[in-house]
């Protein structure tokens, strides 16, 4: 006897299980049930018939690459291979690729044709626009009747009532849904007048009828042709409409609608379904949004932000420019202090230099109070000038020097008969002192 030890046992199983070539290509008919994505991303469930039930892994580098995924109780058709798990000596399928049962060809469909319009470039990131911070006029594209709409216009009225809107209505499924999205964009495009009764301030939803905007065209080319002469009026477009299953959000998966979408010459923001639904619309739009009213915040700012702002910058350049006028006040007088101590005819000069480069900076900050400043800067001056021993003499006062050069300013200086030198402002001549 030769006994084998269990993970022996279990490698020798595995590896029939990894020869066999239906176990390592194969297709399985499922239902779903205790669906779970683990935090590493991974997503662990359960697929079963009538008659069986297999434990099941989808790694998330494959859950990741899939725009649909199933919820519990979903039919599904998923590919893989089926191997053994030996911590717990089970067998169990690893999905690489999971889709609804009856609808396979729509998704392969819709996989053919992005592929298609990614190799034309139209996901580039690059051919992108942005999306207007604070639009004035937003056009959107949906059913009239939808909650979609609804939803869209009351987020507006919240976060942007400044905006209007125009609504230019369509369907959003069914047979006639992408022709007539697309000539929904087209009149779009081509909206070019202002106040026409389609456009309404967010403000204002509630007491305004919702009325389309008229001359809806059949053809794109034409109206985004005219919109971009420079005729068109909105800043942004919002296609939008509500949650639903693969074939009723079909019509936004049409290469019509995408190639209208990739055309607009206003930039589109779409919000179609929910947060894990993803349309061609989608990959071709300006900016995808997980649900319509995440396509009205995307394309509007929140005026309670834009006011705190605001408020916030009023205050900064308030504090900024009375900060600026203390210090150069106070530069200002430092400089006034140095002219007065400082002698007055070159210092005069080299102040008057410094006063005029001061006087430029201060003119920046405030006009008014430079004029005061100068006016008192030149009656400084005035007086300075007025000090000055030759202006004095210019007055017909004279200086009576002794000999030596001292100043004579009272009689006692000098005795009889001392010889002394006068000046005036037309020169000096000696005098002699003849008697008390």
């Amino acid at each position: 006897m030769n006994p084998l030890t269990i993970t022996q046992l279990t490698a020798h199983v595995t590896s029939l299980f990894e020869r066999d070539e239906l176990l390592r290509d194969v297709w399985v008919l499922a239902e779903v049930s205790r669906w779970t994505r683990a935090a590493s991303g991974h997503i662990y469930f359960s697929m079963k018939d009538s008659g069986a039930v297999i434990n099941s892994v989808m790694w998330r580098g494959n859950a990741h690459r899939h725009t649909w995924l199933p919820n519990e109780g979903d039919q599904v058709l998923a590919h893989g291979h089926v191997t053994v798990y030996p911590e717990r000596g089970q067998y169990q399928f690893y999905a690489d690729e999971i889709r609804p049962a009856g609808r396979g060809q729509l998704y392969a469909q819709f996989e053919a044709l992005k592929e298609r319009l990614a190799g034309e470039g139209l996901f580039e990131q690059a051919r992108k626009r942005p999306i207007p911070g604070a639009p004035r006029r937003l056009g959107i594209v949906t059913s009239q009747s939808a909650a979609a709409f609804q939803d869209v216009l009351r987020v507006l009225g919240q976060r942007w009532p400044l905006a209007e809107a125009v609504l230019f209505p369509t369907q959003v499924q069914g047979a006639e849904a992408p022709a007539q999205i697309v000539a929904a964009l087209a009149a779009a495009n081509g909206f070019t007048r202002a106040g026409s009764p389609g456009a309404f301030s967010a403000e204002d939803l509630a007491a305004l009828p919702l009325l389309a905007a008229d001359n809806v065209s059949s053809s794109f080319d034409s109206a985004a042709a005219e919109a971009g002469r420079g005729g068109g009026l909105l800043d942004t477009i919002l296609l939008v409409r509500g949650g639903g299953s693969i074939e009723d959000l079909w019509a936004f998966n049409e290469e019509v609608v995408a190639y209208a979408v990739a055309g607009s010459k206003v930039p589109v923001v779409t919000g179609i379904g929910h947060e894990t639904d993803f349309t061609i619309a989608d990959f071709v739009a300006d900016l995808r949004a997980p649900t319509p009213t995440g396509a009205a915040v995307a394309a509007t700012p929140d005026r309670w932000e834009m006011l705190e702002g605001i408020k916030q910058t009023r205050l900064w350049l308030l504090r900024t420019g009375s900060e600026e006028v203390s210090g150069r006040r106070v530069q200002w007088q430092e400089l006034r202090r140095r002219l007065v101590r400082s002698a007055p005819l070159r210092q005069i000069d080299l102040a008057r230099q410094r006063l005029d480069e001061v006087d430029e900076r201060l003119r920046r900050v405030t006009s008014g109070e430079m004029r005061r400043r100068k006016e008192q800067l030149e009656s400084g001056r005035a007086r300075l000038e007025g000090l000055n021993p030759s202006g004095v003499l210019s007055r017909g006062y004279s200086i009576v020097q002794k000999s030596g050069g001292a100043v004579v300013s009272a009689p006692g200086q000098t005795t009889v008969g001392e010889r002394l030198l006068v000046r005036s402002a037309g020169g000096a001549y000696p005098v002699l002192r003849e008697s008390d």
